[in-house]
């Protein structure tokens, strides 16, 4: 599993009204781990590929900046890595 942060620099409100509408657009079940935190000067959305071909086949293709456009989200700055462990309700997630 590769884990994607995207964090989007701005106003907390505009930023998630317009989270919003890209969830909307995006095919449910999609992720074994999404999650949109807001920050005091923005929002970071954590999201889980299953491997890390798969993330950076996702974030190369230009279908997303242009979601990410449609939507009103600025391009973010986005950084990755392997996930190592992962606990979900505090057990050991199963996923892969």
């Amino acid at each position: 599993m590769h884990l994607g942060v995207y964090r989007f620099d701005g106003d907390p409100g505009e930023l998630l009204d317009a989270y919003g509408r890209l969830m909307e657009g995006m095919p449910p079940g999609g992720s074994a781990l999404h999650a949109c935190v807001v920050r005091t000067d923005g929002i970071t959305v954590y999201d889980t590929c299953p491997s890390e071909e798969a993330f950076r086949g996702w974030v190369s293709n230009p279908k997303l900046a242009e979601a990410f456009t449609a939507s009103g989200l600025p391009q973010p700055t986005i950084t990755d890595g392997p996930v190592h462990s992962l606990l979900v309700d505090g057990q050991p997630y199963g996923g892969d």
